[in-house]
């Protein structure tokens, strides 16, 4: 096979084809082929070097050259004081590769001078530089280069010293890419050299600006996150993410809902009041009075307003050892509360006074004959209670003896106002917490979305249901 070996240029030849290069009549790639260069690049790469350092920068460098401790001293302070480039001071100072001065820096770091003063091989000579280069302009003596080490030195110290100082107030152990680089722009702002502190601290200057372009870049969800936190802190901390994505897309927005459970862990906001639980009222006396057969067997669904109502009792403890009793009627076609009474007792008149008002709008606005299921207690065997119903041709159905489950819609209201609003929180008067539940009943009828309900409130459904049926 062949073996290709570099070629060797003379100055002259360099010299020649640089200045037609940069007469403008032929370019790099023809240049090449018209002298059988190796490569075009060796065109630019001439006409660069002689640009920057004239017929100087185009003479061949010697190989295998040793320098001794002075010259690179003298070249590791011109490159500290100035801020040139590897490349720049290597060309500079005649030194064959840029890798060169970058071994230097690194020994000097980790050894000290002695590591520069190896000695390699037969006795160096003393390479030849002009003594007029821009920060060199004076021998190096052995005092100048102590002062110079002295410097260097305590200028990492304190880079060090104030690395860690930063590390430790932030509590990090093993600071991760990103810390390190918002730490170094930290000390990058206390009049520190970014190149020291990245020697320092070991982290590549790519990573540095890279962590830094993502801090400059603005949240593209900063709009979204406040307006999950408005929803949420609208709703008293009672929605979880499925709700608020029903919340959003009511106001207009479509959102994944994975999207708004993720932007919600990161925002730390998270519904926790469906965890308690309680012994719920027990209105049931034995057989007082009349019971009826279970005629809603939970068919709890409906697409008829006012066809199927329900209802129970349950008991909240106040301050100074006084009850309170909510006795409310729920319409299975939209979950919506349509009358109920708060009462300090337990007495007839907390289920019948709910009944006359849900009455008057059955005869109003019912299309068909309407049930009201309740369980077995007391209040719902009464004569005035099945007297009543009779009168207005409304059946009555009745859950079987201890079997919460065939009034589970009911159940699951009361479970929800406890939780939404009074598990969790101290106790409060009699009037405070009537005054709470009447505010929740609003709510929850108005602007407490449901899901079943395609995210709308069972008054907003059922006016969009009139408006359809119109």
């Amino acid at each position: 096979g062949v073996i290709c070996m570099s070629k060797k240029y003379s100055v002259d030849l360099k010299l020649k084809i640089v200045q037609e290069y940069l007469q403008g009549t032929m370019g790099a790639r023809v240049l090449a082929k018209k002298y059988d260069l190796s490569s075009k690049s060796l065109v630019t790469k001439w006409t660069n070097q002689y640009k920057q350092f004239g017929e100087a920068g185009l003479r061949h460098q010697i190989t295998k050259q040793h320098y001794p401790l002075n010259f690179k001293l003298d070249v590791l302070r011109f490159k500290q004081d100035t801020g040139a480039s590897y490349k720049e001071t290597a060309n500079l100072f005649n030194i064959k590769e840029p890798s060169i001065i970058a071994n230097w820096k690194r020994t000097y770091l980790t050894e000290g001078a002695k590591g520069l003063n190896k000695p390699q091989g037969r006795p160096p000579k003393m390479p030849k530089y002009s003594k007029n280069v821009k920060g060199s302009n004076k021998m190096s003596t052995p005092k100048t280069d102590e002062l110079f080490l002295l410097k260097q030195e305590n200028e990492y110290l304190r880079l060090e010293l104030a690395y860690l100082k930063k590390v430790k107030s932030a509590g990090l152990e093993r600071p991760t890419r990103k810390q390190e680089a918002m730490i170094v722009y930290e000390l990058s702002q206390e009049k520190f050299k970014l190149k020291d502190i990245l020697t320092v601290t070991g982290l590549p200057e790519s990573t540095f600006h890279y962590h830094c372009s993502k801090k400059e870049t603005k949240n593209k969800d900063e709009a979204l996150e406040n307006l999950l936190q408005e929803i949420f802190d609208e709703n008293d901390g009672n929605y979880g993410y499925r709700r608020i994505q029903k919340a959003l897309k009511n106001k207009g927005h479509q959102v994944n809902h994975k999207r708004v459970k993720r932007l919600m862990d990161q925002l730390g906001i998270k519904c926790t009041k469906f965890s308690h639980k309680n012994r719920r009222y027990n209105s049931y006396k034995g057989t007082v009075g009349k019971t009826a057969k279970n005629k809603l067997n939970r068919r709890f669904t409906t697409p008829i307003p006012l066809q199927k109502l329900v209802t129970d009792v349950t008991e909240f403890k106040c301050l100074n050892d006084q009850k309170l009793y909510l006795s409310p009627i729920l319409d299975l076609y939209n979950g919506e509360i349509i009358s109920f009474k708060i009462s300090n007792r337990p007495t007839l008149d907390i289920a019948l006074d709910p009944l006359n008002e849900a009455l008057a709008l059955v005869t109003e606005h019912a299309l068909y004959r309407t049930t009201i299921h309740s369980d077995q207690g007391w209040h719902y065997q009464h004569n005035s209670w099945v007297n009543a119903l009779k009168q207005h041709g409304i059946f009555q159905s009745m859950s079987r003896k201890g079997n919460c489950l065939d009034n589970s819609p009911m159940e699951n209201f009361f479970s929800l106002l406890k939780q939404e609003m009074y598990h969790g929180v101290e106790q409060v008067s009699y009037d405070t917490l009537k005054e709470r539940i009447e505010h929740y009943i609003d709510y929850y009828n108005h602007r407490r979305i449901k899901t079943k309900l395609s995210g709308l409130s069972p008054v907003a459904y059922r006016k969009q249901d009139t408006q359809l049926a119109a």
